[in-house]
C-alpha cells in the first residue's frame, strides 16, 4: 500500500516574499516580538518579593541565546558588547526556570492563535492536526538522563527532545528524556501540557505509538493518527468470529478477539485513570511508567491495552481505506521533521550537543530554543501581515495568499542566527602577545632543539 504524493500547486515561493538583501539578527527578532506578545512578562524572580529591579530586556535575551544557541553563557557574555557576565549569570539564576520558559512560549503562541493567517494551513476550519516526534542530541557533560542509543549516537550518550508542532507550525511543547526511553508515554503529556492548542488529530511515527495510547487518546477525546511501521503486519481485533466477517462479504478480516471481560472488570479504574490525567494531578508518562514498573503486566495496564484495540483497529481500516487521510498524516509528519532541521540551525553552538547534566537545565535550554524557533515563526507571521496590509491590489494579495497556503512559515533564510563579525582595528591586535619577537625567537629556538 502506497501513499499518492500531493498534486505540486504551481506558486510564488515564500521564502521571494521574504527581506533578500537584508538579515534580521536575532535579538532584533526577539525584541519586536517580545513587544507584539510581552513574554518577557513572564519571566518573574523566585522570590515573591525581589529586592533588586529587573535587568534590562538585553540581558534576559542573551541569556536565550545562551540557552537555545547552546553558546554557553560565559562564552556569550565574553564575545558580546554591553553583557556584563556576572549580571548575565545572575539574571539566568534567578529568572530562568521552566516554568517561566514555558509562559513565554503560551504567550507568542497566544499571540499566534489570534491571528487569522495561520489558519490558512486548516484543511477544515474546525479541525487541528498536530504530531509529535523525537530527535536525539548528545551531551556534552555527564548526565543521569543522558543514554546509550547506538543506531543514532554509536558509543555516546545522548538525550531524546520531543517537539510538538501543529499544523499552523505552532510549537507548543517540548520534554527532553532519555535516548533510551520510548516517545509514546510522552505524547499524553504535550497533548494535556497547555489550552492555546487544543488538538483534535495528533499522528506521530511507530515510537509513539501503543495500544495503551490507543485506549488513553480516545477516552480523552483526540483522534490517534500514527504512522506505523509495518502497517500490513497488525493484527486486527473484533468482537464476533472471522466467519461472521466473511459472510458479511468483507475483504479484510479480523484475526483476534477482544478480551471484553478485562475492560469490564476494570473499568471502573480505567475511568480514574482518565480523570487522574485530565485533571492533570499528575502526567501520564508517569502514571505510564508505573504502571510498567510490576513484574507482571497490571491488570489495568491491560484493560488500557484490550481496550486501545478497539480504535486500533478502526483507525487501521480507515487508514487503508482514506488516501486523502494518508496524505494529511504523512503532511504533518513532515512539518514535525522540519522543526528538527530548525533545531539543528539554531543549535550550532556546541556542535548540536547540550552542555547541561541536570534533567530541568536541559528542559530550559530546549524551552529557550523552542521560544526562538516560535519567535522567527511569528516574526514571519508579522511580517507577511504587514506586506498583506500594504497590497492596494487583489491580485498580489491573492498571490501572497497562496504563497504561504503552499509553502512553509517556518523559514530561517533571512534571519542571522551566528551574530555579527567585528573587523575594527582593535580586534585586528594580538592581545596574547603570540606575534613578539620574543616569543617567536623562542620558539624557533624550540623547532630546532625537535629537529636535534
Amino acid at each position: 500500500m502506497s501513499t499518492p504524493k500531493l498534486d505540486e500547486v504551481e506558486s510564488l515561493p515564500l521564502s521571494a516574499i521574504f527581506p533578500e538583501r537584508k538579515y534580521i539578527s536575532l535579538l532584533e527578532t526577539l525584541a519586536t516580538v517580545s513587544l507584539a506578545s510581552d513574554f518577557l512578562g513572564e519571566f518573574e524572580h523566585w522570590q515573591a518579593k525581589p529586592r533588586l529591579k529587573k535587568p534590562h530586556p538585553k540581558v534576559f535575551f542573551a541569556g536565550i541565546i545562551g540557552y537555545g544557541c547552546d553558546i554557553g553563557h560565559r562564552k556569550l557574555a565574553q564575545i558580546s558588547k554591553q553583557i556584563n557576565e556576572n549580571e548575565l549569570e545572575t539574571t539566568v539564576n534567578w529568572y530562568f526556570s521552566l516554568a517561566n520558559v514555558q509562559g513565554a512560549n503560551d504567550r507568542i503562541l497566544q499571540l499566534m492563535d489570534r491571528m487569522s493567517l495561520p489558519n490558512l494551513y486548516r484543511q477544515q476550519p474546525d479541525v487541528l492536526h498536530t504530531s509529535s516526534d523525537g530527535q536525539k542530541f548528545e551531551v556534552a557533560v555527564d548526565s543521569l538522563n543522558a543514554n546509550y542509543s547506538f543506531k543514532y549516537l554509536g558509543k555516546d550518550k545522548g538525550v531524546s527532545v520531543v517537539t510538538f508542532i501543529d499544523m499552523r507550525h505552532l510549537l507548543w511543547h517540548s520534554t527532553v528524556i532519555s535516548s533510551a526511553e520510548r516517545e509514546a508515554a510522552y505524547v499524553i503529556d504535550g497533548l494535556m501540557h497547555n489550552d492555546v492548542v487544543k488538538s483534535d488529530i495528533h499522528s506521530t511515527d511507530t515510537h509513539g505509538y501503543s495500544e495503551v495510547i490507543f485506549a488513553s487518546t480516545f477516552l480523552l477525546g483526540f483522534t490517534f493518527a500514527p504512522r506505523i511501521k509495518g502497517l500490513g503486519r497488525q493484527t486486527l481485533y473484533s468482537f464476533k468470529s472471522r466467519k461472521h466477517y466473511e459472510q458479511m462479504g468483507y475483504t479484510i478480516l479480523p484475526s483476534r478477539y477482544i478480551n471484553s471481560t478485562s475492560i469490564e472488570q476494570q473499568w471502573d479504574e480505567i475511568l480514574r485513570f482518565i480523570a487522574t490525567i485530565r485533571l492533570k494531578v499528575t502526567t501520564a508518562s508517569q502514571l505510564f511508567k508505573r504502571l510498567n514498573s510490576y513484574s507482571k503486566q497490571h491488570p489495568l495496564y491491560q484493560a488500557l491495552k484490550e481496550f486501545g484495540k478497539i480504535p486500533k483497529t478502526l483507525f487501521v481500516l480507515r487508514y487503508i481505506n482514506d488516501p486523502a487521510f494518508r496524505q494529511s498524516i504523512e503532511k504533518q509528519l513532515n512539518k514535525v521533521e522540519g522543526s528538527q532541521k530548525f533545531s539543528k540551525a539554531i543549535s550550532f553552538g556546541h556542535n548540536h550537543e547540550f552542555i547541561q547534566s541536570e534533567k530541568e537545565d536541559q528542559e530550559i535550554a530546549e524551552g529557550c530554543r523552542r521560544l526562538i524557533k516560535n519567535s522567527i515563526i511569528c516574526w514571519n507571521y508579522l511580517y507577511l501581515a504587514q506586506q498583506l496590509a500594504s497590497f492596494n491590489d487583489a491580485e498580489q494579495k491573492t498571490e501572497l495568499l497562496n504563497a504561504l497556503r503552499n509553502g512553509s512559515i517556518a523559514t530561517w533564510r533571512h534571519f542571522n542566527l551566528h551574530g555579527e563579525f567585528d573587523f575594527s582595528d582593535e580586534r585586528m591586535q594580538d592581545s596574547i602577545g603570540l606575534a613578539s619577537p620574543k616569543i617567536l625567537a623562542l620558539v624557533k629556538s624550540q623547532n630546532w632543539e625537535v629537529q636535534n
